[in-house]
């Protein structure tokens, strides 16, 4: 990483797609940990012996609220950490100190809120999510343990974006991958071992979440860090959360529609097909993550690039990183797109032993996965969105392609012309054509040829 102004970590020096490529790289190797991290519950309780279908969908109705209670640490680490790299590449270290401290007040915060509700209302919005009488107990099992880590995923997961913001992108990756290990490692024990199934596996996943929390906080107060975290900071500025909220809203809402998607599909398969499709869609969201990681490295890697090189008013670099991070997700995708459809039979038995779900499993997996290669639009242009500090545009598209797209289209199609169960499947591919194309289009247009102007004008002025 070249020097800079600051010190360190100056994304306006070296080429663009090498700085890129410096944060890219170890953030897909902790995507690819945290992968493991997520989904290393359902591969060994979907191989547990006698109930796996069942252990496995009761797993999967906790997923959407999970998802939602995780969209947080997006709403305020996904907002605030792209505020902070502007304010780096702007030379503002004090202003970026400030936006690092009320996130972390406002991630902790509500962190507390969240459990307190769920555990709450956890059986009845279980039940209203799609669980019956024989999946509820293994949900509610998982779910109940699972809520006593939600600060610690809340600092663990929201503040590691101020880790990466500061271009310490193996820091990062550290943090993700110490969580992950002691998971993988105390899965097996907890879960077979000691024979607490789920209840073992939502043990296993608490522990190493304190653990990132506590590697993070050490890393943010320690001197390594570029500006550290202080009780100072933390002092509420509301015209700065507003603005942290408002820029974080494109991953909240990214984040909790995705959840939303789940939940209705839940709802419809168990209407069409039954407990056993809502085991199929959770191990096609387990797939879908693997492939995803990629895409979300390199999106992450690119913010702080992009957000840097804005802030500093270096407009063709920024144009650069636009291009670089659209021509790999693009080359990507369609590569991961064909490997899905030669061999979809591996994954399906790579999260569970259930024989009974491999042939339908196979059959919907190719038609929810047929636009696959169509994400790399979505997110090339999302990055730019939310990288250059452009909320409302992202939240936008954020909406588009789940809540008017891909929720009306789960709800409508399984009851026409005798879909059934394929109509739920069918909503993910046409979304990721219509918002795809939509959401880099309007980029293109209303950045990206902008961005050659300003690039002129700045130039005049020097």
């Amino acid at each position: 990483m070249m020097q800079g102004s600051n010190g360190k970590n100056d994304f306006s020096k070296g080429a663009v797609w090498k700085n890129i490529v410096s944060l890219a790289v170890p953030l897909t190797i902790a995507q690819l940990v945290q992968l493991c991290y997520n989904i290393v519950d359902r591969i060994y309780i979907g191989h547990l012996p006698g109930a796996s279908s069942l252990a496995l969908t009761g797993l999967g109705l906790t997923f959407p609220i999970i998802t939602i209670i995780t969209a947080f640490t997006n709403l305020f680490g996904s907002g605030g950490a792209p505020l902070c790299s502007i304010a780096r590449g702007e030379g503002n270290e004090q202003k970026a100190q400030k936006i690092m401290g009320n996130s972390f007040f406002m991630l902790v915060s509500t962190g507390v809120i969240l459990m307190v509700l769920c555990m709450i209302f956890q059986k009845p919005v279980l039940y209203m999510f799609g669980a019956s009488d024989e999946t509820y107990p293994y949900a509610s099992a998982y779910f109940s343990i699972y809520l006593l880590g939600t600060i610690f995923v809340m600092i663990g997961i929201g503040m590691n974006n101020f880790i990466n913001a500061q271009g310490f992108g193996r820091t990062g990756m550290m943090t993700v991958l110490v969580g992950a290990v002691i998971n993988i490692i105390l899965d097996p024990v907890f879960i077979f071992i000691f024979n607490l199934g789920v209840q073992g596996a939502a043990i296993a996943t608490v522990i190493s979440q304190f653990v990132s929390a506590v590697w993070v906080l050490k890393f943010l107060t320690g001197k390594k860090a570029l500006f550290t975290l202080k009780l100072s900071a933390m002092k509420p500025d509301w015209q700065l959360i507003g603005r942290i909220t408002g820029l974080g809203l494109s991953g909240f809402t990214m984040s909790v529609t995705n959840g939303l998607t789940q939940i209705a599909c839940n709802r419809m398969l168990g209407i069409y097909g039954g407990d056993s499709y809502i085991a199929i869609m959770t191990v096609l969201n387990s797939v879908r993550e693997i492939f995803m990681l990629p895409l979300n490295g390199t999106t992450n890697g690119a913010q702080p690039v992009l957000g840097f090189n804005y802030g500093a008013k270096e407009y063709g670099r920024v144009r650069q990183g636009v291009r670089f991070t659209a021509m790999l997700t693009i080359s990507y995708t369609v590569i991961a797109w064909i490997v899905i459809m030669l061999i979809p039979g591996v994954f399906i038995r790579m999260f569970s032993s259930d024989l009974s779900l491999l042939d339908e499993g196979v059959r919907v997996l190719k038609i929810f996965f047929f636009g696959f290669f169509m994400m790399a639009f979505q997110v090339s242009g999302q990055v730019v969105f939310v990288g250059l500090g452009k909320s409302r545009q992202a939240v936008f598209f954020s909406l588009l392609r789940k809540v008017f797209i891909v929720v009306p289209l789960t709800l409508l199609l399984p009851g026409l012309w005798g879909l059934g169960v394929d109509g739920v499947f069918l909503a993910e591919p046409i979304s990721n054509f219509v918002g795809g194309l939509a959401c880099f289009l309007t980029m293109y247009f209303t950045v990206y040829r902008r961005m050659k102007k300003e690039e002129l004008a700045a130039k005049a002025e020097g």
